[in-house]
């Protein structure tokens, strides 16, 4: 589904050059659930900016389902973000002033989709999700978990190919995050959802299939969980933290 192919990322003028990647080449399977960590300035967040057209790459190409996301316009960029990306982030980005159900399906109202049409999918993915009584509140009347589900359902309401994750549970107390992982795993495995994570927590990257680690914009290592139980993979990942050295704070 998503290839990233020796993708080069610089910043700054030929006085003052930071590269923040550096030749990184990987591949998303369709229905993978993968994470990427690093210590900070390992790139992490920049990788994922790219990927989901927030930034360029400096060199290298990203296909999503083949189609090169560097050849497209700005409107077709606009349009790209809405139909095949879903954004989960630490703060949920829900607005106020429009019910549950106007932000689930707020990407497909703004693609003209039929009314009739965005209310059955809202529905059916906010039936899977468990959150089909509150559609009518506003997000301040709901709890936190209820917030969480309602930021899946919009990220994946449209069919998107891919699920991007920056930090998710980066404000979330142990049991809130805990919840959050476990509905993104259904998201995966019973919906077949493909997720990019990106996550400085250990714990949080055991949910994943796969990791990805980042040390100075280049792939350090990779981890794959196989059938592996999350308790054994999860300290597997400490693992490679550590070798990764400098401030373990910034991995932990």
């Amino acid at each position: 589904m998503l290839q990233v192919k020796n993708i080069e990322k610089y910043y700054g003028d030929k006085n003052n050059v930071t590269k923040a990647l550096d030749h990184v080449s990987f591949d998303v399977s369709d229905g993978e659930f993968m994470a990427i960590m690093g210590a900070s300035g390992s790139g992490k967040t920049t990788l994922l900016n790219c990927i989901s057209t927030i930034d360029t790459v400096s060199a290298g190409d990203i296909l999503l389902d083949r189609e090169s996301i560097a050849e497209l316009s700005d409107s077709e960029l606009a349009r790209f973000r809405r139909e095949r990306l879903g954004f989960v982030f630490q703060d949920f980005n829900l607005l106020d002033t429009l019910t549950i159900e106007e932000n689930i399906g707020l990407a497909l109202t703004l693609n003209h989709s039929d009314p009739d049409a965005v209310q059955r999918q809202v529905c059916s993915v906010a039936q899977k999700l468990g959150i089909i009584d509150i559609l009518g509140k506003f997000p301040y009347q709901i709890s936190g978990g209820q917030k969480q589900r309602t930021a899946c359902a919009r990220a994946i309401v449209a069919g998107q190919s891919l699920l991007l994750a920056d930090e998710p549970t980066g404000a979330l107390d142990s049991k809130s995050s805990k919840n959050l992982l476990e509905i993104m795993t259904a998201m995966n495995q019973d919906m077949g959802a493909t997720i990019l994570m990106v996550t400085h927590d250990a714990y949080s990257a055991s949910y994943a299939g796969r990791v990805l680690f980042l040390k100075d914009g280049r792939i350090f290592n990779e981890l794959m969980r196989g059938d592996r139980a999350r308790s054994i993979f999860y300290h597997e990942i400490l693992d490679i933290l550590a070798l990764l050295g400098g401030d373990v704070s910034d991995v932990l």
